[in-house]
């Protein structure tokens, strides 16, 4: 019996709450099929009209658009800052993965802040005599921002591919005279390509669920589409088959990206090597150019947002819009998160758990399910909970706990990816032990399970919470009245124009996100080196 696994059928405790957890991940798609099957003729006469097949082109190319263009920021940065001897590699890894804490609608405001008609760039360049520089709006801004704010997703997955490959074959074929770069290209590239895929699939379903750059950058995509036709029209069922459009073309990734890593398996012939791979020599300019790649990357991703929103939140003090009150946006966003990430963890445990001890076509089927989070965008969870929630359960409509059930909903298979990764680490004999001196099976999982997996827990309910904080279109249609956050209030400020204020706010979100973003990346840092030990 392999390590992990335990025989028989998995206790009813352990069932109840799994498939209930299965049966809430797939309601938004059964409600949003009913409400899409009661939709008349001419919705479906919208749904086949050119500019409906326009919307799913643009989305299909900034989905591909912002894969690629994060793959080729994240892949060099990776190798660099894994396989080289870089001056200062431990600091530029952690730099790497610190975009993670610029929401997407915050790297928007900074993108229009610095490139936009009234932008940093302009004012600088006016004494110049330049009195307007190329557009920022549409296609082009929208994968510009989103490629620099998705990129950590690729790079965190193939630097952990690096730091677990065997390097025997590379420094083989650096013996027999391959350079460095040769060697990557020969040898280590093409065992990455399971890693990559994974990577720029994340960042295709960020870019396929994103509404905020979308929106701010005005590019016509499935997520303002659909939000649009919420707001604007009095019967939703086209926003409702949109919804359901976006739910298949985000599947499709995942699917497509499954087949995919199926057929690039890639096996060791032995136990391969235990230890750290010789870094590379970088010698000559070749040194600079490196140290020059990761300082571009950290400046256009870190210094230039934050500098950017730092300068408008400046500029809007001076002139009486910068600083607002606060205090109470900042504690809603901290409790929407914290309550989300509990949730999430109270979810995600008893599939985690059934999945690892009690492997099978039932805990494998109900662990699938939990992963539907990845292809429902947030405003299509919205959507399907604010029919759900007007029609059939108007007590907790536009509540707190809605609130917080939609986004267990999206963020479900972060807590589950992370929790099933520590539990597959824990031996199922400490927890007979604990039976044997009389625990009950709940009393073993409680005492010993859980506090031995709580490192992978609690980096899942970091990236619920950091996820939470930024996320824009559940809370926009969900939240009770009266109840702003930090994302609702930089996107109200925004489409105001008053972008000194939306700065303020959004320089606090990246305050508070920080803390616990630096954590999550030392861990993994940590992780990481002792892969390599």
């Amino acid at each position: 019996m392999a390590a992990g696994r335990k025989r028989g059928w998995p206790p009813f405790w352990l069932i109840l709450p799994a498939v209930v957890v299965a049966v809430l991940m797939l309601g938004p798609i059964v409600y949003l099929g009913i409400r899409a099957s009661e939709a008349d003729g001419s919705v479906w006469h919208l749904v086949w009209r050119e500019r409906t097949a326009l919307i799913a082109w643009n989305t299909a190319k900034l989905a591909i658009g912002v894969a690629i263009g994060s793959t080729l920021i994240a892949v060099p940065l990776a190798w660099i800052t894994t396989r080289t001897d870089l001056p200062f590699r431990r600091f530029w890894s952690t730099v790497a993965a610190l975009p993670l804490v610029i929401s997407s609608y915050a790297g928007a405001l900074a993108v229009i802040g610095a490139l936009g008609p009234r932008g940093l760039v302009r004012d600088l360049l006016a004494p110049l005599g330049v009195d307007q520089i190329p557009s920022i709006y549409g296609f082009h801004g929208a994968l510009l921002t989103l490629s620099l704010f998705t990129y950590p997703y690729v790079y965190l997955t193939v630097r952990g591919s690096l730091v677990g490959l065997d390097p025997s074959l590379e420094e083989a074929a650096r013996g027999l005279g391959y350079g460095p770069w040769r060697a990557f290209f020969g040898l280590t590239l093409p065992q990455l390509r399971p890693a990559i895929g994974a990577g720029s699939l994340l960042a295709a379903l960020y870019a396929v669920s994103d509404f905020s750059v979308v929106t701010l950058l005005r590019y016509e995509a499935f997520t303002r589409t659909i939000y649009t036709q919420y707001r604007a029209a009095f019967d939703r069922s086209f926003a409702a088959v949109l919804a359901l459009m976006l739910i298949a073309f985000a599947l499709l990734l995942v699917v497509g990206e499954g087949r995919f890593r199926r057929r690039t398996n890639y096996y060791r012939i032995g136990s391969g090597a235990a230890r750290v791979a010789t870094p590379a020599k970088l010698r000559g300019a070749w040194r600079w150019i490196a140290l020059g790649y990761c300082s571009l990357v950290a400046l256009l991703a870190l210094v230039v947002p934050i500098s950017t929103l730092v300068w408008w939140m400046l500029r809007g003090t001076s002139t009486g819009d910068g600083l607002v009150d606060m205090p109470g946006v900042t504690w809603n966003s901290v409790l929407l998160g914290g309550l989300s990430a509990l949730a999430v963890t109270a979810a995600a445990l008893p599939v985690a758990l059934l999945a690892v001890r009690y492997p099978g076509r039932l805990s494998g089927a109900l662990e699938r399910f939990t992963y539907l989070g990845y292809a429902m965008p947030g405003i299509a969870i919205a959507l399907a909970f604010v029919f759900v929630g007007a029609r059939y359960l108007l007590p907790l409509y536009q509540t707190l706990p809605l609130l917080v059930i939609a986004m267990a909903i999206r963020y479900l298979p972060q807590g589950v990816g992370t929790t099933r990764a520590s539990l597959l680490q824990i031996s199922p004999r400490l927890e007979d032990a604990a039976r044997s001196l009389g625990q009950t099976p709940f009393g073993a999982v409680r005492r010993v399970t859980a506090p031995l997996a709580s490192p992978g827990i609690l980096a899942g309910m970091i990236l619920v919470f950091l996820s939470v904080m930024r996320e824009l279109p559940i809370t926009l249609m969900l939240a009770p009245t009266g109840f702003q956050t930090l994302a609702t209030e930089i996107w109200s400020y925004t489409g105001h124009g008053a972008f000194g204020r939306a700065a303020s706010i959004a320089v606090v979100m990246i305050a508070i996100s920080s803390l616990p973003a630096l954590l999550l990346s030392l861990r993994a840092e940590r992780a990481f080196g002792s892969l390599g030990q």
